[in-house]
């Protein structure tokens, strides 16, 4: 059974400020909940209809169909809803290539994002303050079990990037070079930026390098890349060169 407390708490969680408050965030569904239970992520609580989860049993909680809808914050729920605890954020690691986001707002986008750098081999991820929160339920749900493995740590982009006087920036622009005409690094710190505006001003002048995904199709009706496939072929191409 779920108490009127614990349904008070799960749907708090839904805003920024309560999930940093109570130190919790929220996972649905079987995949997303065993990534986590087999990470280092600490699990506070678990709300099944089905005992097929390798968590505490003091920890686990059997509801009915009924009561999991009340929780889920989707349109239909998926077996069960988790509480973990947010992980203290570790030092930064700039070793190898890392991707920093400027002001990315959506949440499918990141947790998208999430998930290419965990394919990719990307184990840092740094967001700008006013990126969406790698918490928020949807992000959490887009990364599919992925926020396990990326470290994510949240700065002041630009102050950050003052401070890497040693590693290469490189950041994606309309008016960058070529990524298939361009010999890329094996390390630096690869910027993308806001949906709408792209990268700031402020963190294009600390950026060393402009790169760019050319455009094939003849059309200039055609949107411009959405920031997520960018990334993803952006980190295709990083690693293609490095076997190359």
């Amino acid at each position: 059974m779920v108490s009127k407390s614990q349904i008070k708490l799960i749907t708090s969680l839904e805003q920024k400020k309560n999930r940093t408050k109570n130190g919790l965030f929220v996972v649905e569904g079987k995949k997303g909940i065993n990534e986590l239970l087999k990470s280092n992520v600490a699990l506070d609580s678990l709300f099944t209809t089905e005992s097929i989860f390798n968590a505490p049993k003091v920890k686990t909680h059997l509801i009915s169909e009924q009561e999991l809808q009340k929780i889920s914050r989707l349109k239909t729920a998926q077996t069960a809803v988790a509480l973990f605890k947010i992980p203290v954020e570790i030092s930064i690691n700039l070793e190898g290539l890392v991707v920093a986001l400027d002001g990315v707002r959506d949440p499918g986008n990141l947790g998208t994002i999430i998930r290419l750098c965990d394919w990719f081999g990307i184990e840092q991820l740094i967001c700008s303050v006013d990126t969406v929160d790698c918490y928020n339920s949807k992000v959490v749900q887009a990364t599919m079990g992925s926020i396990a493995r990326v470290a994510i740590s949240y700065v002041n982009l630009e102050e950050f990037l003052k401070e890497q006087n040693s590693s290469q920036v490189l950041g994606a622009f309309l008016e960058g070079r070529n990524i298939y005409e361009t010999k890329l690094p094996k390390k630096g710190i690869v910027v993308l930026g806001n949906e709408a505006n792209g990268i700031s001003s402020d963190i294009e002048n600390l950026v060393t390098q402009k790169i760019n995904i050319p455009q094939y199709g003849k059309s200039e009706e055609t949107e411009s890349l959405n920031v997520a496939t960018a990334t993803a072929i952006l980190l295709g191409e990083f690693r293609r060169q490095e076997n190359y």
